[in-house]
């Protein structure tokens, strides 16, 4: 009897668990304050807030450290009283605290959201999953380099016929490299001045010479400008070419790639539309041809002729993450099953900006594909927050029925800034747990 009654208990304990629901928390943004009412950003939570939900505004954090060792410990929260949440929108959910406790717009708050059960949470998984468990993409990754690259590209510096790759790191080398079986070999490398965030980087020939020119866009701290430095190495030696007061970036792969450049912060911390970058008079500058960008920045944005081969439509990234894709006579879809995440950003004005790593589109078996990057925070709420990134992965989509869909994706180890694209492969730089970072090319 003794038996039955402990089995019968084991199977009522098993129930309750595949049957209730997991409690998780989700984070939101205050954007607007109304007495002891609170409206929250909920456009990015991948957990659906609802009514009855509660919530609690982090008020502010302290750093908090061993007075013996100085070991960082982490930091210490202080929160409002915690709130319930009465009324859910598509974007925002509003919420309503026991008291005023002088929460301000731009806080955090957490949310407690109630989670679908493991076991369905599996079955819906497994009916919506489009991604298969071994990637059709070939990855070759190269013995890892002790820089934390935060862009790249692919083009010839050294020589013509080099195909080098080109990286920037975040203390602001730039490294020209030759591939040496699994090994890359620093050929050549230039310092950026200090003071400055590294961005963005590109290789385009635009002179009209054998080799490249390389262009790296930077954030100046003191002056909160953007500015682009374009150098070419000509007869054994670096030579600046130029300053650019534009944020430049490449588009296209391999010898298709052209340039483009945009104005910063034209509207608050928005760009303006893009322009190409051509060069005359021994200038480079504005083209004539223009590139509305839904004023996201060139980072993560690309063009392709995906629903009309006479035309382009623009692919990008939106503010929080999404993968949009513009379509003739004002239509357009959106793909949310992920949210690219952005480990490179600068604060400008008391406001963070966000760069959005590369969006490549290349063609498998006569068809475009999206490459676009995904990265995973690290444990800990605030992670996203404050761009805290600890592993990626490559996604492929395709545009077929109006709408985009997951073909492939290829896991990696560490986490992106940015993407390239050569004439074979979409490249990247994982950065790696230790710092170092692997350059990866993904055959296309």
């Amino acid at each position: 009897m003794v038996y039955i009654y402990y089995m019968k208990i084991t199977h009522l304990l098993s129930v309750l668990l595949v049957t209730l629901p997991l409690i998780a928390q989700a984070q939101a943004t205050v954007v607007r304050v109304q007495n002891h009412q609170i409206y929250l950003d909920t456009s990015a939570l991948k957990t659906p807030v609802n009514k009855g939900d509660s919530f609690k505004v982090i008020l502010s954090s302290e750093k908090l450290t061993n007075p013996k060792t100085g070991k960082d410990l982490g930091l210490v929260y202080n929160y409002s009283p915690v709130g319930v949440i009465t009324e859910v929108q598509p974007l925002y959910a509003i919420g309503k605290l026991p008291s005023e406790t002088g929460v301000e717009i731009g806080q955090e708050a957490l949310v407690q959201t109630a989670q679908p059960a493991p076991q369905a949470a599996a079955a819906t998984q497994a009916e919506k999953s489009e991604q298969p468990k071994v990637s059709l993409h070939k990855k070759i990754s190269y013995q890892p380099v002790e820089q934390e690259i935060v862009s790249l590209s692919s083009a010839d510096i050294t020589a013509p016929g080099a195909e080098n790759i080109v990286t920037l790191s975040t203390k602001g080398r730039i490294s020209v490299w030759n591939r040496n079986g699994e090994e890359l070999k620093e050929a050549l490398s230039y310092q950026l001045p200090s003071g400055r965030t590294p961005l963005a980087l590109s290789a385009v020939p635009l002179r009209g010479k054998d080799t490249a020119e390389i262009f790296a866009t930077v954030y100046d701290d003191r002056l909160a400008r953007v500015r682009t430095v374009v150098l070419s190495y000509e007869n054994g030696q670096w030579t600046t070419l130029d300053t650019l007061p534009y944020f430049v970036k490449e588009m296209g792969c391999g010898s298709e790639k052209t340039l483009w450049l945009q104005k910063a912060f034209v509207s608050g911390t928005r760009p303006g539309n893009a322009h190409n970058v051509v060069y005359q008079n021994g200038q480079f500058g504005p083209g004539t041809q223009e590139l509305a960008t839904q004023r996201s920045w060139l980072m993560g944005a690309n063009r392709f002729p995906f629903a009309d081969n006479n035309s382009l439509q623009l692919i990008y990234t939106t503010s929080v993450g999404r993968i949009k894709l513009e379509l003739p006579r004002g239509k357009t879809t959106e793909y949310k099953d992920f949210s690219v995440g952005s480990p490179n950003r600068v604060k400008y004005k008391q406001e963070i900006v966000k760069f959005y790593p590369s969006l490549q589109v290349v063609e498998s078996q006569g068809k475009p594909q999206v490459a676009a990057a995904e990265n995973t925070t690290k444990y800990g709420l605030l992670s996203s927050t404050f761009g805290q990134y600890e592993s990626g992965k490559i996604h492929f989509l395709s545009f077929e029925k109006g709408r985009l869909t997951l073909q492939d994706t290829v896991a990696l180890d560490g986490f992106v800034y940015d993407t390239a694209c050569s004439d074979t492969a979409v490249l990247t730089a994982e950065v790696l747990p230790d710092g170092q970072s692997s350059l990866v090319e993904i055959l296309k």
